[in-house]
């Protein structure tokens, strides 16, 4: 698989202060590749007097040639390579690092998330599970965590499994799942959003949970607590329209409460693989119709003459607490294109921060 032309330049704009996923694709859309959009930064962010760092070449390339030598394969959102389902989410990481058999990406997934202290009953269950939906051709995806994670992933090893994780593609986390990270690699493929060589940190779990989310058509809870990073990624695919599923145990065991209180939330109650299918019969593989997602990448725009009388109409709407996009436009009566390129270059500017949800406010 070649790298893109311009794929130095992509993880410079990736790398830089301040751009997240949203940005990125916001930029890339406005000046049609990533050397146009670096170029033009320091003036974006000289009309808000903010000083912003440019990632500077060097090591972006020394990146990717790491990842070259990890025999990692990068993926930018926006190419073919890139996984579908993923890319239709608004906070799509512009970049992944995949180390295996890409072709997973393109069959339909089903997440299987659950407790790190697992009960021997629940790791066993997990684990069966993901070999018979294994053998319906489903790939597993999960966080390569202790517990529920590792069941999984082992339970569908022979047949198709993905392990995201939260460090760089050669930083096993926690550090005993070496070995079944790199079998991971060799039999199924092993995906990270940080550079190679990057120390998971706690903010990187979150993102890592919305990957999983992101990738799968549905996600199963097999135990977790109630504030658990399983229930975390369960609530983020249910923002995203996927099915949200969850094994119910004992009201005695703390494990079960983040479960049966996602069945009492609506979540599907599963108690075989066949549950599971049933669940997802009308959602694998239809990726890019079911779902009420983002598209890849934005439609090019141009910012009109008249942005400066756009920008005094939408400011005022704006405060501290984050407002959906949807409403600015409806409000200012605005071509979306056209609200868009404002609040770019308001959030370049600094004046803005970005909310999950497709939401702004004030910075």
């Amino acid at each position: 698989m070649s790298l893109p032309a311009d794929a130095v330049s992509r993880v410079r704009l990736i790398r830089t202060d301040s751009i997240g996923p949203i940005t990125y694709r916001q930029l890339i859309a406005r000046f049609g590749d990533a050397a146009a959009a670096l170029a033009a930064l320091p003036d974006l962010a000289r009309r808000g007097n903010r000083a912003l760092r440019i990632a500077p070449e060097e090591p972006c390339a020394a990146e990717l040639a790491e990842a070259a030598r990890l025999g990692a394969t990068p993926l930018f959102i926006g190419t073919p390579e890139y996984p579908a389902l993923l890319a239709g989410t608004e906070t799509a990481p512009p970049l992944l690092y995949a180390l295996g058999d890409t072709g997973l990406l393109d069959r339909p997934a089903v997440a299987i998330v659950g407790a790190r202290n697992a009960s021997a009953a629940g790791t066993r269950f997990a684990r069966q599970l993901a070999i018979d939906l294994a053998e319906a051709d489903l790939v597993v995806v999960s966080g390569l965590a202790r517990g529920i994670d590792a069941a999984a992933h082992e339970g569908a090893l022979a047949r198709g499994t993905i392990a995201v994780i939260a460090g760089g593609i050669d930083v096993p986390y926690p550090p005993d799942h070496a070995d079944l990270m790199a079998r991971i690699a060799a039999h199924g493929l092993v995906l990270a959003e940080q550079p190679p060589g990057t120390e998971p940190q706690a903010r990187h779990f979150p993102r890592r949970n919305r990957i999983i989310a992101g990738l799968s058509a549905g996600t199963l809870v097999v135990e977790g607590a109630p504030k658990s990073g399983s229930l975390i990624t369960a609530r983020v695919a249910a923002d995203l329209g996927r099915e949200v599923m969850a094994v119910p145990g004992s009201p005695l065991d703390p494990r079960a409460q983040g479960c049966n209180l996602l069945i009492r939330e609506g979540a599907t109650l599963i108690q075989s693989a066949a549950d599971v299918l049933e669940a997802l019969s009308t959602l694998a593989g239809q990726p890019r119709h079911v779902f009420q997602v983002a598209e890849a990448l934005p439609e090019p725009f141009t910012p009109a003459e008249d942005d400066s009388s756009a920008r005094a109409r939408l400011l005022p709407l704006l405060s501290p607490t984050p407002a959906p996009i949807d409403d600015l436009i409806r409000l200012t009566a605005l071509p979306a294109a056209q609200v868009a390129s404002v609040l770019l270059d308001l959030e370049l500017e600094g004046i803005i921060v970005r909310h999950a949800g497709a939401r702004v406010a004030l910075g």
